[in-house]
């Protein structure tokens, strides 16, 4: 319960960092604070400081903000933000991606030490710097296919999956789960020896799997075959823990996890694309796999909690790593071109520079609140599917 509590606070936390970027941006190029709120009002707390500015605590805890003096681009008066240079502006939005960037690689540095929790298949690290800590990970067989060469050598749903290989006398050890997906693909129409525990009892067995081709030919059937025909399930975890090397790890994961976050954003375009179009078109099956492959992309603050509830049985460094995850996908989300948020202002305002047509106040905060409204009701959204998802 105190690992999950502190990973509510550090969720909060990142958001307040993220807001204490633009609010020292603002202050080092001469903008005014009017207000650093944590969480989204109604208020319950409030303060004047001695800097003039006022500080807030407020009822929703899904996210905070900085309301600097003048925000519109066309403001004049000393001291606003309209007034501040084209640069300044830049820094002063980009401020915030920046500092939950830090907070990533900090985070991600001090795992490093530590121990990173390996969740992804050839999770970045350097070998010649790296060990394998606390390795508690098991593989289970899931689903059998009927006559399949899993089925025929006599694997069961439940058993552990202990070693695979070429032959009885080079067997080693399968982890994680997309391993072994690809092990039996590299094997595809060839004999692989497995050994597994089956109640209590150890055994070795060879089965012949199915080719490439036959596979392919299934897919479009009824009954699609698969290499070996049997699913699997991972439990426990490992991890890498590196010395030297921590802050190149702390990168390479950083790279990583930006690649990974940005295809299960296209994934969830593409998704919610085929939903719409399903909808339109009145295709069913468009419709149920477009709101499939486009909820499993995304989580809101349900799943969040969810994860941050479950992880803390996993310990501090799990907990550590799902805050760095999230610091590091709201640096993402922020510097991206989306209105009401830091990337489509910033965006918005060197576009209209660039085209040299600079946008009224009514229009900016039309465009603002258009994108605020829309976020919100991405938000319910999301938190519905979630409910469904986890309750």
């Amino acid at each position: 319960m105190l690992l999950f509590i502190l990973g509510l606070i550090m969720f909060v936390g990142l958001v307040v960092v993220h807001e204490f970027g633009h609010f020292i941006m603002a202050k080092r190029n001469g903008v005014e604070i009017e207000e650093f709120g944590i969480g989204f009002p109604p208020r319950l707390f409030k303060k004047k400081t001695k800097g003039g500015w006022l500080f807030t605590i407020n009822l929703l805890p899904l996210g905070g903000f900085v309301k600097l003096k003048g925000e519109h681009d066309t403001d004049t008066a000393p001291g606003t933000f309209g007034a501040a240079s084209l640069p300044a502006k830049s820094k002063i939005m980009a401020a915030g991606v920046v500092m939950n960037l830090i907070t990533a690689f900090v985070l991600l540095t001090g795992l490093a030490w530590a121990g990173t929790p390996i969740l992804i298949c050839n999770q970045f690290t350097l070998k010649q710097d790296t060990h394998v800590v606390q390795d508690t990970r098991h593989l289970y067989a899931g689903l059998v296919e009927p006559d399949s060469p899993a089925s025929k050598i006599g694997l069961q749903k439940g058993d552990e999956l202990l070693a695979v290989g070429s032959s009885a006398n080079n067997l080693h050890r399968i982890l994680p789960e997309c391993q072994f997906s690809d092990i039996t693909k590299q094997h595809a129409g060839q004999p692989l020896v497995l050994k597994f525990k089956h109640q209590g009892k150890v055994i070795v067995r060879t089965a012949q799997l199915v080719s490439t081709a036959e596979v392919q030919k299934s897919q479009d059937t009824k009954h699609p075959k698969a290499y070996l025909g049997v699913g699997v399930d991972g439990s426990g975890l490992a991890y890498n823990r590196s010395t030297w090397s921590a802050p190149i790890v702390a990168g390479g994961l950083i790279k990583q996890f930006t690649v990974l976050t940005f295809q299960g954003l296209g994934k969830a375009v593409a998704g919610l694309g085929s939903l719409i179009a399903g909808g339109v078109t009145g295709n069913k099956t468009a419709r149920q796999h477009g709101q499939t492959s486009a909820s499993s992309q995304v989580s809101g603050p349900v799943g969040i909690f969810v994860i941050l509830k479950d992880g803390s049985a996993l310990g501090y460094r799990f907990i550590l790593l799902i805050i760095a995850i999230i610091s590091l996908t709201l640096a993402i989300m922020n510097i991206l071109p989306i209105p009401a948020l830091d990337g489509g202002r910033l965006w918005l305002m060197l576009i209209t520079r660039a085209i040299k047509k600079p946008l009224s106040q009514d229009k900016e905060e039309l465009i603002n609140a258009g994108g605020f409204i829309f976020l919100l009701l991405l938000i319910v959204l999301i938190t519905i599917v979630d409910i469904r998802r986890f309750f």
